[in-house]
């Protein structure tokens, strides 16, 4: 969930098909004003660099930064458009488990970060960097709390397109618990690759360690959701509690 494109930190990224020039600039703007504090950030801590500071270093003025970001938070961490569409087509598929879309969506996100560290000239240097991102997410409230938000709203995102395929509401507990379960793998992922970064691995050891975490979550969710299919059906009401009972209240 990070702006910074993994695969091209440092690099300038190639040109999708079917791109126009002006949408190139967009996209190549941003990605260099991500890039650039996200590295200032990492060097001086986030609360010591101010957006006007970023501007000046990408030659662009600060009311620039805010036509592509909302806010100094969005810079280095941003819910990307793709991620919430490819989740919500994900798990809008009635046949699909919804683990394999989040699996799926998870997996493209490390694969760009092993990828980027394979690339790189020195990849020791380069899982530090990645380590350092993830510190610096951790140790910053604001950084937390903006993240968090992040999380929310692909919950609510992946609540609504379970619940069309139940015939349910986003607001039932069903989808909303399972939204909120499946949304716990990513943190999963996020601390996994904290730690086996930390040790001395190959690119693709770290993608097959932090992969086997993920899928060993993934299990413990899967069980939860393996009634997922019936999760259109009327729910069966619970018994009345022995309070209930002796205060005549209906059962619920």
């Amino acid at each position: 969930m990070s702006t910074v494109d993994w695969t091209v930190w440092g690099r300038q990224a190639g040109e999708p098909p079917a791109e126009g020039l002006r949408e190139r600039k967009k996209r190549l703007t941003r990605q260099r004003l991500s890039d650039t504090a996200t590295e200032m950030f990492l060097e001086h801590g986030f609360d010591g660099v101010r957006v006007a500071e970023i501007a000046q270093a990408c030659g662009v003025s600060e009311k620039t930064v805010f036509n592509y970001f909302p806010s100094k938070e969005s810079l280095i961490l941003d819910l990307d458009e793709t991620t919430m569409t490819t989740l919500r087509t994900g798990l809008a598929v009635p046949d699909r488990h919804p683990i394999d879309a989040v699996l799926r969506v998870l997996s493209d996100e490390l694969h760009g970060m092993t990828s980027w560290i394979a690339a790189q000239d020195d990849p020791v240097q380069a899982a530090a960097r990645i380590r350092r991102f993830r510190e610096l997410i951790r140790s910053t409230p604001s950084l937390r709390a903006y993240h968090r938000d992040m999380t929310d709203r692909l919950i609510d995102v992946a609540a609504e397109a379970l619940a069309q395929r139940t015939g349910m509401s986003p607001d039932d507990p069903e989808p909303q618990i399972a939204a909120t379960a499946l949304l716990g793998l990513w943190p999963i992922q996020f601390r996994s690759l904290g730690r086996h970064l930390e040790s001395v691995r190959t690119p693709e050891q770290v993608h097959e360690a932090v992969t086997a975490d993920v899928r060993r979550a993934a299990r413990l969710v899967e069980t939860g959701l393996a009634s997922f299919k019936a999760l259109g059906q009327p729910p069966m009401p619970m018994p009345a509690t022995h309070s209930e009972q002796e205060q005549g209240l209906p059962t619920r």
